[in-house]
């Protein structure tokens, strides 16, 4: 779907009251908030038209997917929060997706939204919640068929690249000071792009049993994605990844000529920037090791069931248990408040960064992400700290309290660390706070966003963020299906 388009439909949305005036929410005030006011059906649809395009203009389409939607719709009590299901759940199909099956197989390409390229991570996180109804629906299982081979011809042009064109043209950062290629969007090495496309053909073959899309291709992919994981290592010399730009933004440049800050080669894997896509302050960062050595994991249960490759199987768990002895040593550190937990970076040197972002793979996703249970301790001492003021960049407002990043403004909050809490969390209190925090700062608009100000909402970035959308459509999917009791009561 064309971005002008999208914002017209949502243009069509207007409220007299954006949001409803709320009592400030702290870390240490765990107090429900106030109810949400109930709404008719009949009243609700009347201010509150479909921000959803004509069937005709959206971009994919699925039985399966209304099928969905009405019966998450059936559990949930508060008809806002109905209406922003609605919109979320089936936006990226709705407006993100190039798909064609052709004499080469099927062809899907998902944009991020707002931006005409597709991200590995973003491409995965926007779909993953569809993936258990592919295994009843043909429609979808050609769409996965494709995106994971799609994915897999993106790293192989270029395994260090985060965002990719749907074909050979150059873009906006083709003068960045790094090896650009036709086709590479963004040159932004961030470890957890590699991660990402394991975990979705982890999560279809184990959901569908479907051997096609592991092709020959997909085979070269994942011994590329092993060899770069093994080169950013940097046990056997120095990287050939360089990157610099001019730019006045501090986080889009590497330092050391393109390379990074120093580190001491221990077993883990460089990264020169977070999910954010923001430059690491130090290389290793933790949440996408510990991702990795998941995702190696991962790889190497596809390597032996789905394609028979033992060679890759065995070098897939000897990388991740390197991984897993360099995470044990170097992966905590001491906080003076909250004792022992995890860092968000670290050089190897004994320098540590304490601080979390919202962008995932972050501190806070790691349960969400099978990198530990949610009741691991080192986590709830982590997680303590992530939702606290002693980590920079939690915020609290009038409206909502989270996290942001040093992406945008220092105190704007993204939609992703409240849904990430909630995802994570075992207390249906909390749960319940994140939901209603979502509804009360969507700024009318009937969507999320990137971020927003929690004092107030109408101040907010991206409004076409397809990530965001997926993931609260996926937040409100599990309560239905694990908590339909909490979900009727929100």
């Amino acid at each position: 779907m064309h971005r002008r388009h999208f914002l017209e439909k949502c243009g069509l949305i207007t409220f007299g009251a954006l949001v409803p005036a709320a009592r400030r929410i702290l870390a240490t005030d765990r107090a429900p908030l106030a109810p949400l006011p109930p709404m008719s059906s009949s009243v609700s649809d009347s201010i509150r038209p479909s921000c959803r395009p004509l069937p005709a203009r959206r971009t994919f389409v699925s039985p399966a997917i209304e099928a969905r939607i009405a019966a998450v719709r059936s559990h949930i009590g508060n008809a806002e929060l109905a209406w922003l299901f609605e919109n979320c759940y089936p936006n990226t199909l709705d407006t993100t997706v190039t798909f064609e099956n052709g004499p080469g197989g099927a062809d899907t390409f998902v944009i991020t939204g707002d931006i005409p390229a597709m991200w590995l991570r973003d491409s995965t996180a926007q779909t993953r919640l569809y993936v258990p109804l592919a295994k009843d629906d043909a429609k979808l299982r050609e769409l996965f068929r494709g995106l994971i081979r799609r994915q897999a011809r993106c790293i192989l042009l270029d395994p260090y690249a985060n965002a990719f064109y749907r074909g050979p043209e150059l873009g906006e950062w083709q003068h960045d000071a790094t090896d650009m290629r036709p086709g590479v969007h963004e040159r932004k090495w961030e470890l957890d792009s590699l991660c990402y496309p394991i975990q979705l053909a982890t999560a279809y073959w184990k959901t569908t049993g479907d051997r096609m899309p592991f092709d020959q291709a997909w085979q070269a992919a994942a011994r590329l994605t092993v060899a770069t994981m093994k080169t950013e290592q940097r046990l056997n010399g120095d990287t050939p990844y360089r990157f610099a730009r001019k730019s006045d933004f501090f986080f889009d440049n590497e330092p050391n000529r393109g390379t990074g800050s120093p580190t001491r080669k221990v077993g883990l894997i460089h990264s020169a920037f977070r999910p954010s896509d923001d430059g690491c302050a130090f290389p290793f960062l933790i949440p996408s090791n510990l991702f990795a050595e998941h995702s190696l994991r991962q790889l190497a249960g596809l390597a032996a069931e789905v394609v028979g490759d033992s060679a890759l199987q065995q070098e897939c768990l000897a990388l991740a248990d390197t991984l897993h002895r360099a995470l044990e040593r170097y992966a905590t550190c001491e906080h003076p408040v909250h004792g022992r937990i995890y860092a968000f970076e670290v050089d190897g040197f004994g320098n540590a960064l304490m601080m979390d972002d919202a962008n995932v793979p972050s501190l806070l996703a790691l349960p969400y992400l099978g990198c530990c249970a949610p009741d691991d301790p080192t986590y709830r001492r982590t997680r303590a700290f992530v939702l606290s003021r002693d980590n920079p960049y939690f915020h609290i407002g009038k409206l909502a309290e989270g996290v942001g990043g040093p992406h945008v403004a220092p105190t704007m909050i993204w939609p992703l660390s409240i849904i990430v809490r909630a995802l994570t969390s075992t207390d249906d209190g909390e749960i319940t706070e994140c939901v209603r925090m979502l509804v009360r700062t969507h700024a009318g608009t009937g969507f999320m966003h990137e971020s927003f100000d929690p004092d107030d909402p109408r101040q907010f970035t991206r409004p076409w963020f397809a990530w965001c959308n997926s993931m609260f459509g996926e937040l409100i999917g599990w309560l239905a299906d694990t908590k339909p009791d909490l979900l009727a009561k929100i």
